[in-house]
């Protein structure tokens, strides 16, 4: 295989339109931008009222297999996907999330694609773009400073000190901040308390961000926000401490979508970022109401493995959208795969074992178990699924095939090589058309369980069905979590289940296909203004530590101004 340049290199030399003629093209109007710049642009929501009664388009998520540390190339695919569509001359328009600074100059690196599938100007995307993730932390950390001041001046709302779970966050990954005290040095400067700080794509302000559907509906979910109790148990929100106004005034801007390209001028929303662990995982309800109104197929991205991103796709963002998809794409690699046969270990920031490179055709078939479930999941939702096997430089023949077969045993309707980070548009040009084929099949979608069954059986259905558990386990703080939210009418709200990515299960330790085991669940939290419940199905890190060498210590300004480094 040909050697591709680092990808800041190869986005670099991208030629550019200007945002103006990318978004012109799928029927933008001038007046409906904000420029930043010539390359960039937030998109008006008033697009939304003229487009109305437009017809969508169809609606593609890409998702992917349980991942190794490292990733599979899920983000690549999407784009490369969007790209290899309008290759094939439909008119397709991609949606991604934007990413997290801590990552970026942490152990992931940026989020933009790779090789020739990217989102440019890579350096603004993986960087601060128009600002909606500062505006997502300042809004958070003003509602915070509210609530503190509150019981400092009076306590009029007689809020429990002790009940306070509105912690702090900032877009850095530091561990040294996860737990902390603050009000230290006296009555002038507060009262002490323990509390600590995420990272700012775990707010609850950024799940919000990414479900609302106007800024009407965001003011109302911003009020609702649970950030503590009272001494008498009674729930105290944003609205009680009278922030909700300002929060969102700081967020009028960040509710517009972002409008970027890819490599070959395929138009990308880039808009919200919401972990998804903690999170639901997904971009903007807006970005794809307004993409799929503009396009004949918009491609998204669920985070993480289906059994976190997509089954909060299907039973979150779909159920509060309104919105269907017609076919799941499902990222894998043949590398993870032999990983989940139990032979291999991959750590971030290690070497590869120079055996996971070789040709093992056993392994490979063992580690197929994961992408057996994954393809099983999906179609419990009623979706036409299509493998992409993102191939790497080692991947052998005989490898892609034997998953190829595997695939289409278990219900795929296809299982395609994807080349796009070394090949671009059209390295995924059968993919693309293997996607138009499952588009145009009948979509049978059905959610997982109605949300006017009990907490523990949405919590049960979800653990046996989609993780393969044979039980579940609640601590008792979880069992008073829930009859709390059984009193206060929270029951039938979604769930957001909080667990592990390395896993099918709450154990990053089992990989392949765990069966039989028991899930536990620690405790449920209720995020009321973005609309879920989320149990959580052990520790769950909201806030991520660095590794020993960062990838922030690679990156630079040269002697001309430019970024170096970043990737």
């Amino acid at each position: 295989m040909k050697k591709v340049p680092a990808d800041i290199d190869i986005a670099r030399v991208a030629k550019l339109k200007p945002i103006k003629e990318v978004a012109k093209k799928i029927g933008i109007k001038e007046k409906e931008l904000e420029l930043y710049g010539n390359y960039k642009a937030k998109v008006s929501l008033s697009v939304m009222e003229r487009l109305k009664n437009k017809k969508d388009g169809k609606y593609i998520d890409v998702t992917a297999i349980t991942p190794t540390p490292l990733g599979e190339g899920k983000t690549v695919n999407t784009i490369g996907l969007a790209m290899s569509l309008n290759r094939i001359g439909k008119r397709t328009t991609v949606c991604i999330r934007q990413p997290s600074l801590g990552p970026v100059f942490g152990i992931k690196g940026g989020a933009a694609g790779g090789g020739y599938s990217q989102v440019v100007p890579m350096e603004d995307f993986n960087l601060h773009l128009t600002g909606d993730v500062h505006a997502v932390g300042l809004a958070h950390n003003l509602c915070a400073a509210f609530l503190d001041n509150s019981v400092l001046k009076g306590n009029p709302l007689n809020i429990d000190p002790d009940s306070i779970m509105w912690r702090r966050v900032v877009d850095v990954s530091d561990r040294f901040l996860r737990n902390i005290k603050i009000g230290l040095g006296g009555p002038q400067d507060g009262f002490e308390r323990d509390a600590g700080f995420d990272i700012t794509v775990a707010s609850e302000v950024m799940a919000i961000l990414a479900l609302t559907t106007s800024l009407k509906d965001l003011r109302r979910r911003i009020g609702s926000i649970i950030l503590a109790t009272t001494k008498d148990g009674k729930p105290v929100t944003a609205e009680d401490i009278k922030v909700a106004g300002a929060m969102t005034v700081l967020l009028k801007d960040a509710i517009k979508p972002n409008l970027l390209q890819t490599l070959d001028n395929t138009p990308c929303f880039v808009h919200a970022g919401p972990f998804a662990n903690i999170a639901h995982g997904n971009s903007s309800i807006i970005a794809d109401k307004i993409a799929l109104k503009l396009s004949e197929y918009v491609v998204t991205e669920s985070g993480f493995g289906a059994d976190c991103g997509a089954e909060k796709f299907f039973n979150i963002k779909s159920r509060m959208s309104g919105l269907k998809p017609n076919c799941v794409v499902m990222v894998c690699t043949v590398r993870a795969l032999k990983m989940h046969s139990g032979r291999f270990s991959v750590v971030a920031g290690k070497p590869l074992d120079p055996e996971l490179l070789k040709e093992n055709l056993e392994a490979l078939e063992q580690g197929c178990a994961n992408l057996e479930k994954h393809i099983e999941n999906m179609k419990l939702f009623g979706v036409p699924v299509v493998v992409a096997i993102n191939r790497f430089t080692a991947d052998t023949k005989k490898e892609i095939e034997l998953v190829r077969k595997k695939a289409i045993a278990a219900g795929a309707e296809d299982a395609i090589l994807s080349e796009v980070w070394a090949k671009g548009s059209k390295g995924g040009e059968q993919l693309a058309k293997a996607v138009v084929r499952a588009c145009n099949k009948k979509s049978n979608f059905r959610f997982l369980y109605p949300l006017d069954w009990p907490i523990k059986k949405k919590i049960e259905t979800i653990a046996t069905k989609i993780y393969g558990a044979s039980s579940v386990e609640y601590a008792p703080a979880a069992d008073k979590d829930i009859d709390l939210f059984n009193k206060l009418g929270y029951d039938k709200l979604p769930l957001c289940m909080a667990k592990t990515h390395l896993s099918l299960s709450h154990d990053p330790k089992l990989k392949g296909r765990p069966e039989g085991f028991t899930l536990p669940i620690r405790g449920v939290r209720a995020s009321v203004g973005a609309g879920f419940l989320y149990p959580l199905c052990g520790t769950m890190r909201t806030m991520p530590g660095l590794p020993t060498h960062p990838a922030g210590e690679k990156i630079d300004i040269d002697k001309k101004g430019n970024v170096v480094g970043l990737f």
